[in-house]
């Protein structure tokens, strides 16, 4: 049997070529992109906590607690001195 004859080269083989070759660079870029997006990015740490206040404070708002479960939230949170709104600046 000849599986080569002359110099040329079956079209199934080429196609593997190109797509092994399409695979390999795709990995790499994929790779680089991946580096590069987790090492640029950072946690924004402060963020979290505003936004749990936040939602306390529209919680109030709307009604859904009342000025001592506020500032009982509150303190869990870790907040400071601070006077709900709506409660006149007493304490």
């Amino acid at each position: 049997m000849m599986f080569w004859y002359g110099n040329h080269w079956a079209f199934w083989e080429v196609a593997l070529m190109w797509l092994a070759m399409l695979a390999f660079w795709g990995l790499i870029i994929w790779a680089v992109w991946a580096l590069v997006t987790s090492v640029t990015r950072r946690p924004d740490h402060g963020q979290r906590g505003d936004d749990a206040r936040s939602i306390l404070d529209q919680r109030l708002a709307r009604g859904e607690i009342d000025t001592e479960e506020y500032r009982r939230l509150w303190d869990v949170l870790g907040g400071q001195d601070r006077t709900p709104a709506g409660s006149g600046g007493r304490r």
